[in-house]
């Protein structure tokens, strides 16, 4: 069987909708709190080794960069937490529909930059 039909292996030009693009977002912070998962764990070692490792752990914390990557930390488990919760609602049956998928996305991604915010002006 011959199939006429345009093959299009160009990823770039590929329009995908907002859910889908919600839930790849979900499994690279899915990816990203497996590896961060290691910097905290690290971090709570330090804490608890000796007073000098935690006065130090806690100099290393007012860097700007530690900020940025424990601020990518939260949003990455807010993320997933709030991307998680919309999957439970969908096991549900609960937004099943194509507009309901759309509406889902808008308002997990909508509460998603109003909790990394909040977490970015906690953090500073």
């Amino acid at each position: 069987m011959k199939d006429n039909r345009p093959v299009n292996l160009d990823i770039t030009t590929i329009k995908f909708p907002l859910a889908a693009i919600a839930s790849i977002l979900h499994r690279i912070s899915g990816i990203g709190l497996f590896f961060g998962l290691g910097i905290l764990l690290y971090f709570l070692q330090m804490s608890l080794a000796s007073e000098t490792e935690f006065n130090r752990l806690v100099t290393l914390l007012e860097n700007n960069l530690i900020k940025i990557l424990l601020w990518l930390l939260l949003a990455a488990v807010l993320y997933h937490l709030i991307a998680g919760i919309k999957h439970l609602l969908l096991d549900l049956g609960i937004g099943e529909s194509k507009q309901g998928a759309k509406s889902g996305a808008a308002i997990m991604l909508a509460l998603f930059v109003v909790t990394a915010v909040a977490g970015g002006i906690w953090i500073w």
